[in-house]
């Protein structure tokens, strides 16, 4: 890896097609956000307000059950103020995940109707693969249907979902916004459509569980960004509303030296993410992140920091998630893949440009059609990414719970099945670039 390129991508990072949870530099103003962190992991205290009101802030929301709030404050010493008191974790200002372009991403040029899985059969080598052709779906639950007859939802944190795409609608559970002035989870942006569609499509094109559901958790408006608590709280909310898995294709990086921002003020945002996503996995939710797109070794941190101090760390990277690297059609890491010995749980189809391409680099041997095709508003599009490998292994945990029934399985045992069935394409056992191999839905349900 090349030392420089993710020093130079530290703050405009492609991760999964999201930005950076590392800090962003904005300019001063009168009135900033924080979070404020409390020591009651799973609750606030009493008079939590009167603290947040004497250190000269204000509450804007209440994580009651991450013992969080976000608050707004003209006052520049709020967070040692605050912090004085002896129910306060940490308190910092409240950073931002900015959405970023596709790695790449092309419409299908024909929206015309075409008969029931004519692009399935057609394009989608990425489903197939993971299915053996269709074989997993002739196994109990392997569509997603429930043995017990409950329906299985994936809640997919994301730009919202088109739940008028006629390959969607069917599966399309509920909705809910978290973006200030777009009360509608419907997406406006493709990215949280093409994901539902890996997972639960059913029409012209597949998702790995076609009788699956998808509910939309929007937290991105188009070309805008969303807070670190707007976040947990779309995973907090998912979680109460007893959804089975959440998918959570996005992510950065925190430079724990960063100029900008001290150490301590990173720390605060990290513990928030990791709150949520252990209130989730205790509530029975199996959390499926991203690894993303830097092409570079994120379980070393010195070396992602590139010619800059300090260490650098992927985020959210909690050890009970499942997080996913990605392949491409001939079950090669994808050359933008991130990658690490501890750090990737298992790997999925994220879509390449095909092995000529990558051995050469030479632009007129590339073939689109060997990205992933599914979903987005008004037709169907080519993205790749490991935002495109996520979503497909959250489809398998869902059928994975299908074939159980709902709230039988723990997420710990949905993550065993899914490891200890993927294929070990690369050397023996776990290694950095696929963990425990690629995915692989037949034998998980066999």
């Amino acid at each position: 890896m090349k030392k420089k390129k993710i020093a130079a991508t530290l703050l405009l990072s492609t991760a999964a097609f999201f930005g950076t949870i590392s800090p962003q530099v904005h300019a001063s103003s009168a009135e900033e956000r924080f979070v404020v962190l409390f020591k009651d992991t799973d609750s606030l205290p009493s008079g939590y307000e009167q603290t947040i009101k004497d250190a000269g802030g204000n509450v804007v929301k209440s994580l009651d059950k991450l013992g969080t709030v976000e608050i707004k404050t003209n006052n520049p010493n709020f967070a040692s103020q605050v912090k004085k008191s002896s129910l306060i974790q940490d308190s910092a200002k409240e950073h931002e995940v900015t959405p970023e372009t596709a790695v790449d991403s092309d419409l299908l040029p024909d929206f015309e109707a075409g008969a029931a899985n004519d692009l399935y059969h057609t394009y989608q080598w990425d489903i197939k693969q993971v299915t053996h052709d269709g074989a997993s779906w002739k196994l109990p639950g392997g569509t997603g249907k429930s043995v017990n007859g409950k329906d299985i939802v994936v809640g997919i944190i994301d730009t919202g979902i088109d739940y008028d795409h006629p390959d969607l609608k069917q599966n399309y559970a509920y909705g809910k916004s978290f973006v200030a002035g777009h009360p509608s989870p419907k997406d406006e942006e493709g990215h949280g459509t093409h994901v539902a569609g890996s997972i639960a499509a059913k029409g012209r094109v597949l998702g790995v569980g076609p009788d699956l559901k998808v509910a939309a958790y929007r937290v991105f408006a188009p070309g805008a960004s969303a807070y670190t608590s707007d976040i947990a709280n779309a995973l907090m909310t998912a979680a109460d509303d007893n959804v089975d898995v959440v998918n959570m294709s996005l992510g950065g990086y925190d430079w724990f030296q960063d100029p900008e921002y001290a150490t301590k003020d990173i720390v605060a945002d990290v513990r928030l993410f990791n709150r949520a996503i252990q209130y989730a996995i205790k509530k029975g939710v199996t959390v499926v992140g991203s690894a993303g797109n830097n092409a570079s070794d994120i379980s070393k941190p010195g070396q992602l920091s590139g010619d800059n101090n300090g260490a650098t760390h992927r985020s959210p990277s909690s050890q009970t998630m499942i997080r996913v690297s990605s392949n491409g059609e001939a079950k090669n890491l994808a050359y933008y893949s991130n990658y690490g010995v501890g750090k990737i749980d298992v790997m999925a189809p994220g879509g390449d440009y095909g092995l000529d391409w990558l051995e050469t680099r030479d632009p007129a041997l590339r073939v689109g059609t060997k990205r992933c095709l599914s979903t987005v508003p008004g037709g169907y599009a080519w993205m790749q990414g490991t935002s495109m490998a996520s979503p497909k292994t959250a489809a398998l945990a869902g059928v994975i719970i299908a074939q159980h029934g709902k709230d039988v399985l723990s997420p710990s045992q949905v993550k065993h099945i899914i490891q200890k069935s993927a294929d070990d394409v690369f050397k023996p056992g776990n290694d950095s670039y696929t963990g425990f191999g690629l995915i692989n839905a037949e034998n998980a349900l066999r």
